[in-house]
C-alpha cells in the first residue's frame, strides 16, 4: 500500500516512513453523526490504552472547515490526531462513503479490515490486537 502524505490539524506531517512497522487505524468521521461521536469515544479510549504499542491512530474528518473539527474535538477532550486530508486518504484506503468508516492497516503496511459503520466498544478496542502480530 502506498501511504501518502497526511496533513494533521496541529501541523505534523505523517509520511510513510512515520508509520513504516506499525498497525495504522484510520476513521473517517463527521462531527454532526451521532454515530461518529459514539465510536470516536470509544476510539479516544483506545489510542489512551494503547500506550507503547506499534499503532497509529487517525482519524479523518469529512467537513469542509477545519474550525468546527477543532472545536469538537475540544468540546470532547479527543487527543488522537486528526487530519483534514480525507481526500488523500480515501482512495488509498476505501471507496466506500459511509461513516463512520474504520480502515485497518498492518504492521507490513497491508489493508486488512474496512469497517462501515459504529462499531461496539470491545471491537475498537479489539483493533489494538494489530500492533501485536
Amino acid at each position: 500500500m502506498s501511504w501518502p502524505i497526511v496533513r494533521l490539524l496541529d501541523g505534523r506531517t505523517v509520511a510513510a516512513a512515520q508509520v513504516q512497522g506499525r498497525a495504522v487505524i484510520v476513521v473517517f468521521f463527521a462531527t454532526d453523526c451521532a454515530f461518529c461521536q459514539r465510536h470516536n469515544q470509544r476510539l479516544d479510549q483506545l489510542v489512551r490504552r494503547s500506550g507503547a504499542l506499534p499503532l497509529t491512530v487517525i482519524a479523518a474528518a469529512l467537513d469542509r472547515e477545519a474550525a468546527p473539527v477543532e472545536a469538537y474535538l475540544a468540546r470532547h477532550g479527543y487527543t488522537f490526531p486528526t487530519t483534514m486530508d480525507s481526500a488523500v486518504l480515501r482512495p488509498v484506503l476505501t471507496a466506500r462513503r459511509s461513516y463512520p468508516m474504520t480502515c485497518v492497516i498492518d504492521r507490513q503496511g497491508v489493508l486488512r479490515e474496512v469497517i462501515p459503520g459504529e462499531m461496539a466498544e470491545d471491537d475498537v478496542l479489539g483493533l489494538a490486537k494489530w500492533a501485536a502480530i
